[in-house]
């Protein structure tokens, strides 16, 4: 069972940004404490102004579970409120990896 990332594409409009990112950390402590094979997250933004939300799980059918029962996570679903146009989610499975220390200057 290979590591997966989940890559969420989505658009927010432009005033709901900041609350889109204040909100984050509440709902991804609400993500783990509901899918404990939730490894890791990320919120990027991407060129065209778009967001991809990224999050590692354990295994693909912890990601496909959590997919299908995020609604059932109230932070979640308050979270989504933000997102104006879904883009749609894709599960890719880890094929190799190689893991470095993240030093920030």
């Amino acid at each position: 069972m290979a590591l997966t990332f989940e890559l969420a594409a989505f658009t927010v409009r432009q005033q709901d940004e900041a609350a889109l990112v204040a909100e984050r950390a509440e709902m991804i402590q609400a993500l783990q404490r509901a899918f404990p094979a939730a490894l890791a997250a990320w919120l990027t933004r991407q060129d065209d102004g778009s967001w991809l939300d990224v999050i590692l799980w354990r295994t693909r059918q912890d990601a496909e579970e959590a997919a299908r029962d995020i609604h059932r996570v109230p932070e979640a679903k308050a979270w989504f409120r933000h997102i104006a146009e879904s883009r749609g989610v894709r599960h890719v499975e880890v094929a190799d990896e190689r893991l470095f220390a993240l030093k920030r200057i």
